[in-house]
């Protein structure tokens, strides 16, 4: 099944998936003897713009066949690290069900302080990496691609097991002592740890791999000024405290080659502060991102908890933070954040179903060139098959999320 056919009087995706074409619009409404044409014209460009997130798109080796992906979700459902047939089958499904690129859940690195639990999968040992290469070539029979997400907790690691978490001050993300600050002669190996974990992903079969620097873990804690409190270098301005999250990028990139693909995620938001924030304003934005970018990112993943809200009211009242990440360093931009759910992303109450909302804004966003991919979460673990929903106009099939289903089990 095709495209939705839109004409003058379509009722764009049955109201989920209105595009929002107000400027078309108004002046439909102003020139009433041109509100047909105005109407035809908004439905064509609606039209136009979705045939666009279907197509492919090309960084380096990899091509994507749409603009969909997957956002990266822990799912703890690896015993010993070892992502099993169930965790295959988990993600075959959903690039059966249109995702064109699958980003994993946080893939933990082979050292013991880098996360807790082992069932959150790792990158490591005969077992985990054939349990890997099921993953991958489990998203490649159904003509998907899939990038390993590189993860290391941080402070935020619980240290239940005993091990000390490491971090750039010794501190979590309240600002309060917990585990111990690296040294700086730790840190070239540690980002040779990310770079080797990233030659095996690659040798495996991904297609790609994405640094999370996201969400006040390891990396995030060096961008953010109240985990790092750092004085040798690594610290301090936003130049200081962006230099080991680049550097851990340069030797990425200097393990991969030139022809492999670099995805790095970062956030203003983290796990224990909403409210948090990175760069206050674009300037300071543009400082933190040009040092990924020179050391080899290839693509910028912002992750928000709403896609569609501003991310600096003051100096623009529409351009969300994948818009001002695009429009800084000309790089291609992953944006994320509560498609096709009412709710924002982690504002969910016990016992409540959040309903399916519309893709209006998602679309006119990707119209107006915010956004290269959209990475969806929520409504992908409610049904697996929603990218083809959109697709071919059926997003009425879709219920909604509902935690308590959505969660209990792999499916």
């Amino acid at each position: 099944m095709g495209l939705p056919d839109f004409g003058p009087s379509t009722d764009l995706f049955s109201h989920h998936c209105e595009v929002h074409s107000h400027n078309a619009a108004a002046t439909a409404e102003q020139n009433g003897k041109w509100s047909g044409i105005g109407a035809a014209a908004a439905a064509l460009q609606a039209r136009m713009a979705l045939e666009d997130l279907f197509q492919p798109l090309t960084v380096r080796s990899l091509t994507t066949p749409n603009r969909f992906a997957m956002a990266p979700m822990t799912r703890q459902a690896s015993p010993g690290g070892v992502p099993g047939p169930e965790v295959a089958e988990y993600y075959r499904r959903r690039a059966a069900g249109g995702v064109g690129l699958i980003i994993t859940e946080g893939v933990r690195l082979p050292d013991p302080a880098a996360g807790y639990p082992s069932s959150i999968p790792t990158l490591a040992g005969d077992d985990g990496l054939a349990g890997w290469r099921r993953v991958v070539d489990g998203v490649h029979r159904e003509g998907g691609t899939i990038a390993a997400q590189l993860w290391h907790q941080g402070a935020e690691r619980d240290d239940a097991d005993g091990v000390v978490p490491v971090s750039p001050s010794g501190l979590d993300g309240l600002g309060r002592p917990k585990g111990r600050a690296l040294e700086t002669a730790e840190l070239p190996e540690l980002a040779e740890l990310f770079a080797r974990a990233a030659v095996t992903a690659r040798d495996i079969g991904f297609d790609a791999v994405e640094v999370h620097g996201a969400h006040g873990y390891l990396l995030d804690e060096f961008l953010w000024a109240r985990t790092n409190l750092r004085e040798d270098g690594y610290g301090g301005p936003i130049g200081g405290r962006t230099r080991f999250p680049a550097e851990v990028v340069a030797a990425i990139r200097a393990a991969v080659g030139p022809d492999y693909p670099i995805i790095f995620r970062f956030s203003q938001w983290k796990g224990l502060d909403y409210q948090a924030s990175i760069a206050e304003h674009p300037e300071q934005l543009q400082e933190l991102l040009a040092p990924l970018v020179d050391a080899g990112v290839d693509v910028l993943h912002p992750s928000t908890r709403r896609h569609y809200a501003a991310a600096f009211p003051d100096h623009d009242p529409d351009l969300s933070l994948a818009g001002w990440t695009g429009k800084l360093t000309g790089l291609p931009v992953i944006t994320v954040g509560s498609v096709g759910l009412e709710t924002q992303f982690r504002s969910e109450k016990q016992g409540e179903l959040i309903r399916p909302a519309s893709v209006e804004r998602l679309v006119a966003q990707f119209d107006a060139g915010e956004f290269d991919v959209v990475a969806i979460g929520r409504a992908l673990l409610a049904d697996p098959g929603w990218v083809n929903r959109l697709r071919d106009g059926n997003l009425d099939g879709f219920s909604g999320y509902d935690p308590a289903t959505a969660l209990a089990a792999l499916a």
